[in-house]
């Protein structure tokens, strides 16, 4: 049988970022099988796989290729997620560097496998062209995640969140599969451009079937980046998991979530959006509320970002309900902005933390006398999360919420903008503690120069991007247009 019949060299060239990874995380594997033990060794060769899967990213054209036979998209926009997957999962790595030591679990080789397998699983889903493809990356991400929830073994909490998220997730998989089911059973087909032009044609055998099918899919998609009413496994998950996991988590699977649903959309029911614009609305105000007026009952800061996540998500919405060039631009600049935020954030959180110090708003007092330097990148941080300028949060929210405003949804844009001043309080209460209240012993933060020059760097991003945006700007409109 010739094997040239089922893909071709241009297949094999435009998936080489995902067989970099793959053969990188089977390198960390066996050198963990071999019991290589010196410390960082395998994360460093995780850093130099992702290193390279970058490269090879950044010198593709970026012009839209077909790859086997309809299965994948190669373009400008999968691109730009791709390459952003892999700065984050980078970021993660260099993170993780003596956390895992710290909080009592050895250095272990299917850690760093783990965190890249996730990430081919979050390549597939944004450049899937077919409902197939896209169900394949999500279990691939999903079963990655599971594991490195519960990845303290020895701690309570972690595992307490590892079985949580394995229980939901395999639910909210099963919603995903059985909504593919019945698209496939309206449309004959599960391959985007054909479902389309199905739509198009009005060949579709079953209405009633068909949006049954969009409502399942949607389900499986809420669950993933933490929409109300399908949000209340975050704040646990994000509690339990270990921080540099749960950096990761809030980061680049929202990232691939919100990817894959803005694709799907965009290339198949583009036709029929109008008609799910008010369950969107209802999601975006729903998700925004809830996720801030929970996050300002928070006393613990992992709780209190996980709530701030889900009410990002909420604002993320406004984008897939606007759905336009100028809507998807606002989208993916506001994906690379909250994902330098959150990094950040929890860079400095797994710094302090030690046996659960470091996690409470009141383990931050006088924090900002014994290490200026760091309270005020955390602060800048902060102010960027609440969408204050000059800061890139704030760019951000101001793309989303013009792009929303010139499609007419002003009743929305006042509810973002109410919700935008609630979590003003609880982001500048971390402030507060930092600044301004009685000074008491704050955890002191230890580790190496690369962990402290990613948070310097991160910061440095955050504040460009709130005063000369231009450049981010020009590579997302570039991408947004290309789908369009």
């Amino acid at each position: 049988m010739d094997i040239g019949q089922f893909f071709t060299a241009a297949d094999l060239l435009g998936i080489s970022p995902e067989i970099i990874l793959t053969v990188t995380a089977f390198s960390v594997l066996t050198l963990e099988m071999v019991h290589v033990s010196r410390p960082g060794i395998k994360l460093m060769v995780a850093a130099l796989g992702f290193l390279l899967a970058g490269a090879v990213t950044i010198s593709t054209s970026g012009d839209e290729q077909i790859l086997f036979g309809g299965m994948l998209v190669l373009n400008r926009f999968s691109m730009f997620f791709d390459f952003l997957y892999i700065s984050i999962g980078l970021a993660t790595m260099i993170l993780s560097r003596g956390y895992l030591e710290k909080m009592g679990s050895k250095s272990r080789g299917e850690y760093p496998a783990l965190i890249l397998f996730a990430i081919i699983g979050m390549m597939l889903m944004t450049k899937a062209n077919d409902l197939v493809m896209v169900f394949l990356g999500l279990e691939l991400l999903s079963l990655s995640l599971y594991v490195l929830v519960g990845f303290l073994r020895h701690n309570l909490y972690s595992n307490e969140s590892g079985l949580k998220y394995l229980l939901l997730g395999a639910f909210a998989t099963g919603f995903f599969l059985f909504g593919a089911a019945m698209i496939y059973g309206a449309t004959g087909t599960t391959n985007y451009n054909e479902i389309a032009s199905a739509v198009t044609s009005g060949s579709i055998l079953s209405k009633v079937y068909f949006s049954l099918g969009i409502g399942l899919l949607l389900i499986g998609f809420a669950f993933k980046v933490a929409l109300v009413p399908f949000h209340m496994w975050s704040p646990d998950v994000y509690q339990g998991a270990p921080t540099t996991v749960t950096a990761f988590l809030c980061t680049a699977p929202k990232v691939a979530g919100f990817g894959a649903l803005l694709n799907i959309f965009i290339a198949a029911f583009m036709e029929i959006q109008v008609e799910w614009q008010n369950l969107f609305w209802i999601l975006a105000a729903l998700t925004m509320t809830v996720g801030n007026i929970s996050a300002l009952m928070q006393s613990h800061v992992k709780r209190m970002l996980a709530f701030s996540s889900v009410s990002h998500a909420g604002y993320l919405v406004l984008g897939v309900l606007v759905l336009n060039s100028v809507g998807l631009s606002a989208v993916l600049f506001y994906l690379v902005v909250y994902s330098v935020m959150n990094l950040g954030a929890f860079g400095i959180i797994l710094l302090l933390e030690k046996d659960d110090k470091g996690l409470a708003f009141e383990d931050y007092r006088g924090f900002a006398s014994q290490h200026p330097w760091m309270a005020g990148a955390m602060a800048l941080f902060m102010i960027s999360l609440a969408g204050f300028p000059p800061t890139g949060g704030f760019v951000a929210k101001y793309g989303l919420l013009s792009s929303a405003v010139s499609e007419g949804y002003i009743w929305l844009v006042i509810i973002a903008v109410l919700n935008t001043l609630v979590s003003a309080y609880y982001y500048l209460r971390l402030i507060v503690n930092m600044y301004m209240q009685e000074e008491k012993e704050a955890p002191h933060p230890v580790s190496g120069v690369l962990v402290l020059g990613l948070i310097g760097l991160l910061a440095v991003i955050v504040l460009t991007l709130g005063i000369t945006p231009g450049f981010l700007l020009k590579i997302t409109a570039e991408a947004a247009t290309t789908v369009f």
